[in-house]
């Protein structure tokens, strides 16, 4: 072992780097995390590799923007079904006449 060594050509990051794999930071919400892991929990499967496998089952509606449209039949899924306060089952809710 020398006494002294020089390092001043020294780059940080792994010794050997991964072929195809960047490591990098994200910052998520923690019910996001805490979903991932409890869902590993039952799986056996890592929660990182959880959240890898649905970033890549579905890569371009990740990336697609939120369109007028795509907002428009958001709504028209979630407001079709509308609970009733107090009650165990939902009531199923028609359209105004002359809206789309």
């Amino acid at each position: 072992m020398k006494n002294e060594y020089d390092i001043s050509k020294g780059k940080r990051g792994p010794v050997l780097p991964q072929a195809g794999k960047t490591r990098i930071t994200i910052n998520l919400d923690d019910e996001i995390v805490e979903s991932f892991k409890a869902l590993s929990d039952q799986t056996g499967k890592a929660y990182q590799t959880l959240i890898y496998e649905v970033l890549h089952s579905n890569p371009g509606k990740v990336m697609q923007p939120l369109t007028a449209d795509v907002l428009r039949k958001i709504l028209r899924e979630e407001l079709h079904v509308v609970p009733v306060t107090g009650a165990n089952t939902p009531v199923q809710r028609t359209p105004a006449a002359g809206r789309r």
